[in-house]
């Protein structure tokens, strides 16, 4: 029986592995954070062929600069900035953020009481998929990475009155989704299933 510690181990080994630029070790890392990395490809990407260049690039950025990884630091974290800044730079350099108000404008509309903790967080995500790109990636960005309006600006080269406009209309569109689905349907789907944590941030302020 394989313990964490055992698998922490052998993940090491693959590391080690791929400093020293050992195709197998490469090989056996991709296999093994897969599952991990794709996720994160999937909730920025248009769908999935574009995800899989995301993950490869991701990868490939990865193996190149393993070198600079601390053994004494979990490498899933690491491993999952680097995939998350190559998913912003897919991004950048395709999305043009123009004509968006910034979010003073909007100041004085009322928030419709969210309904997004009746969604499963897979259901979440299959409906931000349907979100443009630019409201995809600061509500991936904000609500689900935790980065701040400050931080998603200079990540995008964007205001950070766009960085939350974004964000607000996001919300919007997501409230006008929900409101085209039988929410009795999820209720019951959701009854049993585990609340992901990252939908905490989902109904604070955008502030």
């Amino acid at each position: 029986m394989t313990t964490n510690r055992d698998s922490e181990n052998i993940v090491q080994k693959h590391i080690q592995g791929c400093v020293r630029n050992e195709k197998d070790s490469q090989q056996a890392l991709y296999k093994h954070f897969y599952s991990f990395a794709m996720a994160i490809c999937l909730r920025y990407a248009n769908n999935r062929l574009d995800a899989a260049g995301i993950l490869n690039d991701g990868f490939f950025k990865a193996f190149k600069n393993i070198s600079k990884y601390e053994p004494t630091k979990a490498f899933m974290p690491w491993l999952g900035r680097i995939i998350t800044n190559t998913a912003i730079d897919y991004y950048r350099a395709n999305l043009k953020f123009a004509d968006h108000v910034d979010i003073e404008d909007h100041e004085n509309i009322a928030q419709v009481n969210s309904v997004y903790d009746k969604l499963a967080y897979n259901d979440l995500l299959a409906l931000v998929q349907n979100l443009s790109p630019a409201y995809r990636t600061v509500f991936n960005l904000y609500v689900i990475d935790g980065y701040t309006h400050e931080e998603i600006a200079g990540l995008l080269k964007i205001s950070t009155g766009t960085s939350k406009s974004n964000l607000f209309k996001a919300r919007q569109k997501l409230q006008e989704m929900l409101k085209a689905i039988d929410l009795k349907t999820y209720e019951v789907r959701t009854s049993s299933v585990d609340r992901n944590p990252i939908q905490v941030r989902l109904n604070t302020n955008m502030q």
